[in-house]
């Protein structure tokens, strides 16, 4: 995928889209620069057992995590138990008051742009702009 084109490439999903984007980073560590994971599933509602992390180990590209902080699928304390398990560096940023869709009426203006600042300030750290094999910058 990097060579497709130049600079620094950085993969995201919402949810389910997010799982599968870590576990895609998990298999092939080289494929992108950086995750955007917003509303990680970590576990289905009402069962915080079922721990959907079994890959994070496996994880070397750093990760911004986004969510909620009444998320029925993970609570705040639990995602940074969780994130404790990847080796890559990463961030989580809790959205206060909101589910796990992040966006509501009282955060529609400042969801955006704390998502834009999070991630340019994550993604701008030197960790994340690390050398590519190809010599791009």
């Amino acid at each position: 995928m990097k060579k497709q084109f130049a600079g620094r490439a950085v993969l995201g999903g919402v949810s389910y889209g997010g799982r599968q984007a870590s576990m895609l980073v998990a298999a092939e560590p080289t494929l992108v620069d950086g995750l955007l994971l917003l509303s990680y599933p970590l576990h289905p509602p009402g069962r915080p057992a079922q721990l959907r992390t079994a890959h994070f180990p496996s994880l070397r590209t750093p990760i911004l995590f986004v969510s909620g902080t009444r998320d029925a699928f993970g609570s705040i304390a639990e995602l940074e138990s969780a994130i404790k398990l990847i080796p890559a560096p990463t961030k989580l940023v809790p959205i206060e008051d909101a589910g796990h869709s992040l966006l509501q009426k009282s955060n529609r203006e400042e969801l955006p742009e704390t998502v834009v600042r999070e991630f340019g300030t994550f993604f701008s750290h030197p960790f994340a702009k690390r050398a590519r094999k190809d010599g791009a910058p």
